[in-house]
């Protein structure tokens, strides 16, 4: 039997069982050191000093990036580290924006609250910020460099999980700071808008860009007919920031709020999504049986991966699928119907991603020099408007969205989870309809959330290889495996965001329980759905009859 291994934690004794740094171990026993910098699924980057501790001989080390050793003995909280801390946030205070009332992070500042908890009531140093320096250019994010505290959080998402490299650290010393290369707008950068650096910033200095104010002039205007569509995500991630349990479904409550908002029809995204199912499975099925058929096939539900292809990878173009996301093709329907008030009409997508931002801006995307979607807000711009408005929102009893265009499948649903489009489209590939076929789809390795995943599914004669992909560097390893002959593939699922767009950039920040909560309230929602199957909602066959009769590819189909 292995010995087991200890070292002491201030004068406890702790088993070590496999934790790669003292922060870990730290943690383990119930005390939360302070951190900037430190983020699990990033790699080790020690720029904060927030987390030092005192080992038995007075020397102090850094916890997130030195490792447990067995008989070792630190302390956490002294005087003289608490001294230190304190000195740390005070000269990041004197070099910071303190306009925190007025900063779009204030409430959920890490900076904010380490300096209530250590009670800084005082800076003894003069502020050296003078004007704010603001990056407005990109449609997604909005950037101000004067809140940055160097911490490197976002340069490390941007490089080492999206592999998109569009911000790195730029000079050095006092004059160091986070730039695009020549110090360009993040617009004009390989920046794909997915808002990954702006989930992990710490302070306010990426933030997402807020369209509430444009919706609220919307909503007060009386000659104008406000509709809004919701994507799945958003329903598993909104209650937790008015006191509902992680994962619940709230989507009942958010169509109550919304109505109390003044918006005139309220519809679910997951009914585009069952659009998107039929769709896709069609092209799937027309591009294998196809002499030259180009293959494999992309799906085209991220606009983030899709802005990553035309800007890094534009040979795979034709190889994404030809239909519009479900946002885009809820907004087509809806900017069909003839049963609106004559009025200006305004559409708004509650999304929980930031990119969708830039894909309603898209001119693929605008009928008459109009665009399909007016406005995207996200997850958290709801969140403050539902707030703003004085709704208590866990006392709403829940609503039902409206019809036609809120009836949905479970199938529709579950996009919102890494692995759910191509479960979603496999149930209406596969032969096999009973319910013993469709658990034999949720089990062949289509589920969870890592960043990759490998399936293999008959479909009538042909065996169909999937691969399922979230994080936009692990889509470009499997790319380059795929080019270089390593792998083959038919269809190819990639999100751009961890985990899928329950983990968007627009949602509230969860850690990876948290975000595992959203998925598992998505799958309790499809469940709970009495349809399974996109094929089998009722109003398919009314749309196909009727809206979308010699129209198909007009509305629902795009050319990138």
């Amino acid at each position: 039997m292995d010995k087991k291994e200890y070292m002491i934690i201030d004068g406890i004794p702790v088993e070590i069982n496999g934790e790669k740094n003292l922060l870990e171990l730290i943690r383990k026993v119930g005390i939360k050191l302070p951190t900037f910098c430190y983020h699990s699924e990033l790699s080790i980057y020690g720029a904060c000093r927030m987390c030092m501790v005192e080992n038995k001989r007075g020397e102090l080390e850094a916890a997130c990036s030195t490792p447990p050793r067995a008989g070792m003995e630190i302390r956490t909280n002294v005087e003289r580290l608490r001294r230190y801390r304190k000195m740390i946030l005070e000269l990041l205070l004197a070099n910071h924006c303190r306009d925190c009332t007025t900063c779009g992070n204030n409430g959920k500042c890490k900076l904010q609250d380490l300096a209530m908890k250590f009670n800084m009531s005082d800076v003894r140093f003069p502020n050296g910020v003078t004007e704010p320096e603001i990056d407005n250019s990109s449609p997604c994010i909005t950037r101000d460099q004067n809140r940055c505290i160097l911490c490197g959080d976002c340069v490390r998402v941007c490089n080492e999980i999206q592999g998109v490299g569009a911000i790195d650290f730029a000079h050095r010393g006092a004059k160091m700071k986070v730039s695009t290369a020549f110090d360009r707008p993040i617009a004009n950068s390989p920046c794909v808008g997915c808002g990954q650096c702006a989930a992990v910033c710490p302070t306010g200095a990426i933030v997402v860009k807020n369209d509430a104010d444009e919706v609220w002039k919307a909503l007060d205007d009386r000659n104008t007919s406000v509709t809004v569509q919701v994507a799945p995500a958003v329903r598993v991630a909104i209650g937790k920031e008015f006191g509902l349990p992680d994962g619940e479904n709230a989507i009942g409550r958010i169509a109550a709020a919304l109505r109390r908002m003044n918006f005139d029809r309220i519809y679910d995204t997951s009914t585009g999504a069952d659009l998107t199912v039929l769709e896709e499975s069609e092209e799937l099925l027309e591009r294998l049986s196809a002499e030259n058929g180009t293959m494999p096939m992309f799906t085209s539900c991220c606009p983030a991966w899709v802005n990553y292809c035309e800007k890094s990878h534009p040979d795979l173009l034709p190889h994404i699928s030809t239909c519009r996301s479900p946002m885009q093709m809820l907004a087509s329907v809806i900017k069909e119907q003839k049963d609106l008030p004559n009025k200006k009409r305004v559409h708004v997508a509650v999304m929980p991603c930031t990119a969708k931002k830039f894909e309603a801006s898209r001119s693929e995307f605008t009928k008459d020099g109009s665009p399909n979607v007016d406005y995207v807000i996200t997850t958290q711009e709801l969140i403050q408007m539902i707030k703003e408005s004085g709704i208590v929102f866990s006392e709403l009893e829940p609503e039902a969205m409206d019809l036609p265009l809120g009836i949905n499948t479970g199938a529709g649903v579950i996009f919102g989870v890494t692995g759910g489009v191509t479960e979603a489209v496999l149930r209406r590939l596969y032969a096999e309809k009973s319910m013993a076929g469709l658990f034999a789809i949720t089990y062949k390795d289509v589920r969870g959330l890592e960043g990759v995943k490998k399936a293999t599914i008959q479909v009538g004669e042909k065996e169909l290889k999937i691969a399922i992909v979230s994080g936009l560097k692990n889509a470009s390893e499997l790319v380059k495996q795929m080019k270089s002959g390593e792998e083959h593939f038919d269809f190819i699922e990639v999100m751009a965001c961890p985990g899928g767009c329950i983990n968007g950039a627009g949602q509230p920040y969860g850690s990876s329980s948290e975000v595992a909560a959203r998925g598992k309230g998505l799958y309790s929602a499809d469940k709970l759905s009495a349809i399974k199957r996109s094929e089998e909602n009722p109003l398919m066959n009314e749309l196909y009859g009727g809206i979308l009769k010699g129209r198909v590819h007009e509305l629902l189909h795009v050319e990138y």
